[in-house]
């Protein structure tokens, strides 16, 4: 007699690509809404320099508010930071799959070729975005972006929605605040944000002048379709949601509510 054997279908691990898990914050500037994060805090905060270890990562990886990580290397580049805050950030505990972007020291300090392979090294060890502080002109813009396509990633931008890295630029001086237009309208990165405490100190300490470079690439972002970072605290958090700031680095003791706060005014 001749038996008919139910054909059953098996899934084995390992036998099909996993579904990467988004990026939060990518997944948020898809949906235009404003994402939250706070700067990496070192395993001991008064150590300096700071020292960064994946269980920093694991703590941060559990705290819900938080939709992406800025983890500061611009006075001190180290590979092994990079490592140690991503791998404690994809742990299983994660409440979602946070950002890790990563700033790198500037162009002027450590200079172009330094520069190029930090960016390719930070992706590869698992920096979800890669910043260059203090680009100084259009032309240092043009280079940086090349620096970005070199690295060979796939990275995000409102015409590509799909990316799943971001290439951040910075305006910190005047120089650069003259040309934020004609940094505005070149292709090829992701986030464009005034650093407001140096662009401050380079005007001599004037914060409206600073305030008003600010707003000015602000409006540079807003039209070209760019995501722009700030940092904000309880005070200003809510003004600077309702001003259009699609990236808010909360500061202080008090981050998490301030998190809280611009959450509520973002409608999130």
């Amino acid at each position: 007699m001749k038996l008919t054997v139910p054909l059953v279908l098996l899934t084995l691990a390992g036998t099909t690509p996993a579904i990467a898990q988004p990026s939060t914050a990518i997944d948020l500037w898809n949906q235009e809404k404003v994402a939250f994060g706070i700067f990496v805090p070192g395993e001991d905060p008064a150590a300096r320099p700071p020292v960064y270890t994946g269980s920093v990562g694991e703590k941060l990886a559990a705290n819900p508010l938080y939709d992406f990580l800025f983890l500061n290397l611009e006075p001190r580049y180290d590979a092994a930071a990079i490592t140690a805050i991503a791998d404690g950030l994809r742990t299983a505990k994660a409440a979602n799959r946070k950002t890790l972007i990563v700033r790198i020291p500037t162009i002027e300090r450590d200079g172009l070729d330094a520069t190029k392979a930090r960016i390719k090294e930070a992706f590869d060890l698992g920096a979800d975005g890669v910043t260059v502080p203090h680009v100084r002109n259009v032309e240092e813009a043009k280079q940086v972006i090349g620096f970005f396509r070199d690295a060979r990633v796939n990275l995000w931008s409102s015409s590509n929605p799909k990316g799943d890295k971001l290439a951040m630029l910075m305006i910190e001086d005047p120089g650069a605040l003259a040309q934020a237009r004609q940094i505005a309208n070149l292709k090829g990165y992701s986030i464009l944000a005034c650093g407001i405490g140096s662009l401050t100190q380079a005007l001599g300490g004037k914060r409206e002048a600073a305030e008003a470079g600010n707003q000015k690439i602000l409006a540079e972002t807003k039209r070209a379709k760019l995501v722009n970072m700030l940092t904000a605290g309880t005070r200003d958090v809510e003004q600077r949601v309702l001003e259009g700031f699609l990236a808010l680095i909360a500061l202080g003791e008090n981050a998490d509510e301030a998190i809280k706060t611009g959450r509520a005014a973002a409608g999130r």
